[in-house]
């Protein structure tokens, strides 16, 4: 399946202030980016948006929202672009239709070699009994 574009109307960005070190600039520059995707309100196909609405990820909130803040560089131009690049990577994570599960059945031999084992290992277990004085 080709990559899906993601328009970026239905993207909203927030410059929030990024945490952790990094002295003066941090406490002044709002460079980190929060990008918030409605997955019930975008374009995509509907068996993508259900998809991603099964997923168990904890960006995509209970409103079916996807939340994501991007702040590993100085630059707010650089983490909003991150935080696309990683939507876009979450969305085609579940583009490609998985394939269905085939129940498969041990082989005779693997049964065989399962029973064989259990029935040494209780020998085994057997012989750690208490000794008897039949004598």
């Amino acid at each position: 399946m080709p990559t899906l574009v993601l328009r970026e109307d239905e993207m909203v960005f927030s410059a929030i202030r990024a945490q952790g070190a990094g002295g003066q600039n941090v406490n002044k520059v709002s460079s980190a980016m929060h990008l918030r995707f409605s997955i019930r309100a975008s374009s995509l196909p509907e068996e993508i948006k259900a998809r991603l609405l099964a997923l168990n990820d904890q960006r995509i909130n209970a409103d079916g929202v996807v939340v994501i803040k991007a702040q590993t560089s100085r630059s707010r131009e650089q983490n909003k672009a991150e935080a696309m690049a990683r939507l876009q990577d979450l969305v085609n994570s579940v583009a490609k239709v998985p394939e269905p599960r085939r129940p498969t059945r041990p082989t005779r031999s693997s049964q065989r070699k399962r029973l064989e084992a259990k029935t040494t290992r209780g020998g085994v277990k057997r012989l750690r009994g208490r000794v008897c004085a039949s004598d």
